[in-house]
């Protein structure tokens, strides 16, 4: 079956079928971890990848109206390569997973002047957006970041490098080592794990993907509440 969506989707899209406004994104997301009013909503290309405001569901412990996975044709090509920036797809999950997620992954959104910048941690890969001084996030490249800085296993918590926590884990992080580019990658992390650290890398999705999305997602941070509207257009590479 999803084969079967990408196929069609790649079809409509290279096909020239879709319009101007084929991808839409309306994000809300309380930093505080009340969770009310938390939820992302799309439309896309294909009529039934879409939600209306989709939430974490605690019965079934998923999103309500199946986002997590529906998503997929929309963050990678037919082949599985990332269209869309890794850091901002994890951003867009918060709403759709249990608290814990905002607290496992050590999100943290802050305002200087204009600049809103989004940094949270996952699977021990660091990730950082920042919007420009008119509060937009830009596709296929805007001001996106990641770096390795530690592991998981399993279920068990994040293990960070103490170059970038003081005791190992993702709460204690220090945002700033994290970015600075003089802390040097290619360390060990822990004794017994083959994990190192990494550099800063751009994080732009694949480059070698069929398609990526093109213009700019509205960002607004009036604290606890961060929001992203807007509307994306894929653009054949």
């Amino acid at each position: 079956m999803r084969k079967l969506v990408l196929f069609a989707f790649l079809t409509a899209l290279f096909g020239g079928i879709l319009s101007a406004q084929d991808l839409s994104i309306d994000y809300r997301y309380d930093t505080s971890g009340s969770g009310r009013g938390n939820y992302l909503s799309y439309t896309s290309a294909i009529r039934y990848i879409a939600a209306d405001k989709d939430a974490f569901d605690a019965v079934s412990g998923a999103s309500r109206q199946k986002s997590t996975s529906l998503f997929a044709p929309i963050q990678t090509d037919i082949m599985g390569r990332a269209t869309i920036s890794t850091g901002f797809r994890g951003l867009l999950l918060f709403p759709l997973a249990p608290d814990t997620i905002r607290t496992d992954d050590n999100l943290h959104v802050y305002k200087e002047g204009p600049v809103i910048t989004i940094e949270y941690a996952h699977r021990g890969v660091a990730y950082r957006i920042q919007t420009d001084r008119n509060g937009n996030i830009g596709f296929p490249r805007g001001n996106y970041v990641m770096r390795s800085i530690g592991y998981i296993q399993g279920n068990d918590p994040q293990v960070i490098s103490r170059d970038f926590s003081r005791d190992m884990t993702a709460a204690s992080i220090d945002w700033k080592k994290v970015w600075d580019p003089g802390v040097p990658s290619g360390q060990s992390v822990a004794a017994g794990n083959d994990a190192r650290t990494g550099p800063i890398q751009n994080d732009y999705g694949d480059m070698m993907a069929m398609f990526n999305w093109d213009g700019t997602l509205e960002v607004k941070f009036e604290e606890p509440i961060l929001t992203v509207q807007g509307v994306l257009r894929p653009v054949k590479r």
